[in-house]
């Protein structure tokens, strides 16, 4: 095994290989990905003996959908806190703690059904502990698998962990249903304890070198902060959250609700939930290997669109069919669409993160899809109770198909993505005495031709989203009232290790953006950069005093 990641990621023979399984080169990748797929096992095998163990319980719809939402609602809640936190500690401590916590609960399950005290509430009140394991697991194991891999290979990588998704959607239920058949729901959630404990035991010998940040950690308020900038500042980001929340919000009801479609089949048992669970996911798995093919073939709104229509499709199958024969295929045929949706919007937003910030991007799309999940399946879950388990789910395909042609049509995608690429070390600013408290602030003077302005200010709005994405906490763009030429960029940074930050997370299309930015300065010196520790306690008033102090307006006040 390598010594570091640094050793795992350097060019191997086969880098260049861009096959469905060029990542398995790489001996990290495949250690992990094993953890991985133990893990997903555990999650599946989980999902299916809680949910037959509650339509055991009650034979209310909302009950059983509620499962859905217990187990996902924490990613939710807890995406953005877990993400930062995977961005600022060691990630192998991380990834191990989580592990221990999804045993300690599959084993307080396995407690609670060999006892005898299970009931609807407590059911949901320990799927949802354990959806706090998942919470914190999902962003870590996110950003650690582009440290594994080289950049080309990123999208198998990624669509492999698809196969481990869907690999132990097909082995999960096969084992739980046989478990529960023979054994009961208990001995399945104590399996997942010991399987958890062993993945745990794995990821001890993983051996990665931690490397702390010279400038220290950030808090985690900053580092959550920073993280919601960064998303809130990227357009191709917030396309990409949107269409995922619309697919899983829509695409949940038939995984909600599957425990009652698989009832209303002639013969209906946990063995055919089990069988539709499986096909579903060995439908996935086959069409991994048709993905690189179509990514080439096709754009990736293109293959998206086509994804969430066939998915609604085989859901809409579902709702009328009473058939175990056509109901394989039908899941099948969804898997596969699923996955296809899934994978090209994933490697969609990594393609797009630097890895300072990886972690928290991931989280917020995960937060995406389990927030989708959650509310969907209880949406889904009432609108069956109301009607009928069958209307809801045609419902949720012709509503599902609709909403994602709005979403592209009202967020189209560019086709353009920012290069995350680090720009390498710059040179960072000097100064006698480091502050140790206070924001700084920087300001930029630039003297710029008339007859360009316009474009200057069009170029300075991608400059604000630049500055906000790497941290800042205030950006504003002022003109000289007194002469048409000058323009002054302000940036305020929250301290002075904040601004230094700043040049660290500097990235190719940064770089790029400052060129153009110069290419506008008709002075015969570059731009004056200037830095002042803020003294007073209101913002508002800094502005406000800077303006009056140099004849200074904010640039849009002119337009």
């Amino acid at each position: 095994m390598p010594d570091s990641d640094q050793e795992a990621k350097s060019p191997l023979p086969g880098d260049d290989d861009l096959g469905a399984l060029a990542p398995f080169r790489h001996g990290v990748f495949t250690l992990l990905w094993s953890t991985w797929l133990v893990a997903n096992l555990c999650m599946w095998m989980n999902d299916v003996a809680a949910a037959w163990l509650m339509t055991t319980l009650t034979a209310k719809p909302i009950w059983v959908a509620l499962v859905q939402t217990a187990a996902t609602l924490p990613v939710f809640l807890l995406g953005l806190p877990s993400g930062a936190l995977a961005d600022i500690l060691n990630r192998k401590h991380f990834l191990f703690f989580t592990q221990v916590w999804v045993a300690v609960v599959g084993a307080l399950l396995a407690l609670a059904v060999f006892m005898q005290v299970v009931t609807p509430p407590l059911l949901l009140m320990l799927l949802f502990m354990n959806g706090v394991g998942l919470a914190l697991r999902w962003p870590v194991f996110s950003a650690i698998v582009p440290e594994l891999v080289p950049r080309a290979q990123l999208p198998a990588a990624l669509a492999l962990n698809g196969v481990s998704m869907n690999a132990s959607r097909i082995l999960g239920p096969l084992v739980a249903g046989s478990i529960i058949a023979s054994l009961g729901s208990a001995w399945v959630f104590l399996l997942n304890a010991v399987l958890s404990v062993g993945a745990a035991v794995v990821i001890t010998r993983w051996q990665r070198e931690h490397k702390p940040d010279p400038l220290g950690r950030e808090s985690l308020r900053g580092a959550m902060r920073v993280g919601l900038q960064y998303v809130a500042q990227s357009y191709h980001l917030k396309g990409v959250l949107l269409r995922i929340a619309i697919f899983f919000f829509h695409s949940t009801a038939l995984m909600a609700l599957l425990p009652l479609v698989a009832r209303q089949i002639k013969g209906g048992d946990a063995g055919t939930f089990t069988v539709l669970l499986a096909a579903m996911g060995a439908g996935a798995i086959a069409s991994t290997f048709a993905l690189p093919r179509l990514r080439q073939a096709w754009s990736r709104d293109r293959l998206v669109l086509a994804g969430a229509a066939t998915q609604a499709l085989s859901m809409a199958v579902m709702a009328v069919n009473t058939s175990l024969w056509l109901g394989v295929p039908a899941m099948a045929i969804g898997g596969a669409a699923w996955l296809t949706t899934a994978n090209s919007l994933s490697v969609s937003a990594q393609m797009s993160l630097p890895d300072w910030v990886r972690a928290r991007g991931m989280s917020m799309y995960q937060m995406a899809i389990m927030g989708a999940a959650a509310s969907g399946a209880a949406v889904w879950g009432q609108v069956a109770t109301w009607s009928s388990v069958p209307w809801a789910l045609a419902l949720g395909a012709v509503s599902g198909v609709a909403a994602m042609a709005l979403a592209m049509g009202l967020w189209p995608d560019r086709g353009v993505m920012e290069d995350p690429t680090p720009a390498g070390p710059l040179p960072r600013p000097s100064v006698t005495t480091p502050p140790e408290r206070g924001h700084v602030l920087v300001s930029i003077e630039y003297l710029i031709d008339p007859a360009t302005a316009p474009a200057f200010r069009a170029l300075m709005e991608q400059s604000r989203r630049a500055r906000l994405r790497q941290g800042a906490v205030a950006w504003e763009l002022l003109s000289d009232i007194n002469d048409p030429r000058r323009f002054v960029e302000l940036i305020e940074d929250a301290s002075w290790t904040d601004h230094l930050r700043r040049f660290e997370r500097s990235t190719t299309s940064d770089v790029a953006l400052r060129e153009r930015k110069l290419g506008f300065h008709i002075g015969d010196e570059p731009p004056v950069v200037r830095r002042t520790l803020r003294e007073s306690t209101a913002r508002a008033g800094f502005t406000e005093g800077l303006l009056g102090q140099i004849g200074l307006q904010r640039a849009s006040d002119r337009r």
